[in-house]
């Protein structure tokens, strides 16, 4: 047989193995890429930035927007089911870092799934988490512009309260326990942002507090995001036992937040910071 004749067969080999014989291999490398997002700011992004074509998944709290609704479930934020998710045949897995991290991370690892779970206590990391899901889904641009979107409406409310008063604000997201925003959480920073000046300076993230602490941090104005719970934005007022005693609530600057954007380190942050900031200055003109 020529030489020739045996690069030719050598090469039409090769050909057939990379057609035949590897079939998922080049869809993967190929084809665009396939997201499972496990938390709600994650799903908010893709969406923003143009990527939501690429969700096959989703856990059962991304409900915004309402296209995410159509996409499979596959648990919850503490529970993901790996069955569900290795059955959409994902190439990401993203979601915002919690209680499944490493455990998650190190088994879909090992079938050679991608996954990307930022922090996300910050406005800075909220920057970083949209502008990797970018370029991690081939949408740097579409993070790029939805990042300037974010700035422009958080300078606007910046603005509005520039030179207000800063009032002392407790953020609540618990009442059984009592859970609150504290320092080095996305919240802390947001109610500074909004002019305010958070009551709770110790612990971090988002401690309990006893309503005997709660009475002695004595807060212009409270903030209620418990709208999770059970009638949650009506739980603190002036028939309410322990909270009535509080300054605040005599007062009548007790707030529902029922926006779940505030809640939420995604692309809504704008929009959650201006209700903050109504909540706190209501006399300002927050767009």
């Amino acid at each position: 047989m020529s030489v020739g004749r045996v690069v030719w067969l050598a090469w039409l080999l090769a050909a057939c193995l990379a057609l035949v014989g590897c079939p998922k291999q080049a869809a993967r490398t190929s084809a665009r890429p396939r997201v499972v997002s496990l938390s709600p700011s994650t799903t908010e992004a893709l969406f923003a930035m143009g990527a939501g074509d690429a969700m096959v998944g989703r856990s059962r709290y991304c409900d915004y927007p309402a296209a995410a609704l159509a996409l499979p479930q596959v648990g919850g934020y503490v529970d993901p089911n790996q069955e569900a998710i290795l059955a959409l045949e994902p190439t990401l897995v993203t979601g915002a870092r919690g209680p499944s991290g490493s455990a998650l991370v190190d088994a879909l690892g090992t079938r050679g799934i991608a996954t990307y779970f930022p922090v996300t206590e910050s406005f800075a990391e909220i920057d970083a988490m949209i502008l990797g899901l970018g370029e991690r889904t081939a949408h740097d641009g579409g993070a790029r512009a939805l990042v300037e979107r974010m700035h422009a409406r958080i300078a606007a409310v910046e603005a509005a309260t520039a030179g207000k008063p800063k009032r002392k604000a407790l953020l609540v997201f618990g009442l059984e326990p009592v859970v609150v925003a504290g320092p080095g959480s996305f919240p802390d920073e947001m109610l500074a942002r909004a002019g305010a000046v958070n009551v709770v300076r110790e612990g971090k993230g988002y401690p309990t507090l006893g309503l005997e602490t709660v009475l002695a941090l004595d807060p212009d104005v409270v903030l209620n995001a418990a709208i999770a719970e059970a009638h949650g934005a009506e739980r603190i007022g002036p028939s309410t036992p322990g909270w009535r005693e509080l300054r605040a609530v005599k007062t009548g600057r007790v707030v529902a937040l029922v926006d779940e954007a505030v809640l939420r380190p995604g692309p809504r942050i704008g929009e959650g910071l201006a209700a903050v900031a109504r909540a706190v200055h209501p006399e300002a003109n927050v767009p």
